[in-house]
């Protein structure tokens, strides 16, 4: 179904993804300490309209019943609700600033939401959730009860043998993105695990690095140089993520695949991985591959990593952004050819 918001989604080759690119180009990284996480744990919880109660209480049923028979299930972990994003910058340097409000809600209220989207509200009715609340609307402005997660996804390179990690998601997940390739790792936000016991800030890096142990047993100890690049929004699913860049720096690919083979915390989340050289030519034929089925923000995350490195690659000049603008030229080039000769 198509969205009549007026937020833009990203575009790359010949594929118009679900993403809106909301902050963030590539070209410099957003420092830690310029996020704030403004959250008070128990003070305020979502508030889920009637119909999305129904919904949420027959999906817990269902999750129960599941559990009951011995199959696989969803369990209910604490999760937190977008109030709201909001970005500004430095006075001198200009640089971003971020300010992420949240407030309480769990597992079950977002797929409440996410699976039904699309859902009439009432039988005989045309209405939907999409409709009334994201339709001819800004979907950045949304209420919170629609953004009951939020998910940080990291583009993983190795730093040996100068590897990207692609992941696809198992079939076992839950909601729309399964079997789809995806970032090298994702989490969502969680309150067990991301609201320090201290009461202290919560920290996007730290999330970060939870989904680079739990998904790749990349240890705390283990260097990684990481950066925040981005954030986005999958306008579809109406899901914001943090986009990040890893690079690890001692470890290569084959690392990488010998330390799954002996068990890691989150391995059935995916059922396949692709390590591709990490040159922009190598990855975006990866990405535009035809027939290759992507989560929404996931080519955003990829190409805003290549736009990093080749910044990088240049001493920090922003230009790099050109040398992978034109390897995304050289990649269509070759798929116009492949298709000619088909």
């Amino acid at each position: 179904m198509e969205e009549r918001g007026d937020r833009d989604k990203f575009i790359i080759g010949n594929l118009v993804t679900g993403c809106h690119v909301f902050e963030g180009d590539g070209t410099r990284p957003i420092r830690e300490e310029n996020v704030r996480i403004i959250y008070e744990p128990g003070r305020r919880r979502v508030q889920l309209p009637a119909e999305v109660q129904r919904w949420r209480g027959e999906i817990e049923a269902e999750q129960q019943r599941r559990k009951a028979a011995g199959q696989h299930f969803a369990w209910n972990n604490p999760r937190f609700a977008v109030e709201s994003i909001i970005v500004s910058r430095t006075n001198e340097t200009e640089e971003p600033l971020i300010q992420l409000s949240l407030c309480d809600a769990d597992y079950y209220d977002f797929l409440a939401t996410s699976i039904n989207l699309d859902t009439p509200l009432r039988e005989g009715s045309d209405a939907t959730l999409r409709s009334q609340y994201l339709e001819n609307a800004d979907p950045v402005k949304a209420p919170a009860f629609l953004s009951c997660s939020f998910g940080v996804n990291v583009a993983v390179e190795t730093g040996v043998d100068g590897k990207m990690v692609f992941a696809r998601r198992s079939a076992v997940v839950e909601g729309h993105n399964k079997e789809r390739w995806n970032s090298s790792v994702n989490e969502g936000m969680a309150a067990n695990h991301d609201s320090p016991k201290d009461g202290s800030p919560m920290r996007l890096h730290s999330v970060a690095r939870r989904a680079l142990r739990e998904e790749l047993a990349v240890q705390d100890d283990d260097p990684v140089e990481l950066e925040l690049l981005g954030f986005g929004l999958d306008v579809h699913n109406h899901q914001w993520a943090a986009f990040y860049r890893a690079v690890l720096t001692d470890l290569s690919a084959d690392d990488l695949v010998t330390r799954r083979s002996k068990g890691v915390e989150d391995k059935w989340e995916h059922d396949k991985f692709a390590f591709v050289s990490a040159d922009p030519d190598s990855v975006l034929d990866f990405l535009l591959t035809p027939g290759r089925n992507w989560t929404p923000c996931a080519p955003a995350l990829f190409y805003l990593a290549l736009v990093r490195g080749a910044v990088l690659a240049r001493g920090g000049n922003p230009s790099g952004r050109l040398d992978v603008e034109a390897a995304e030229r050289r990649a269509m080039k070759r798929l116009r050819e492949a298709a000619a000769v088909q």
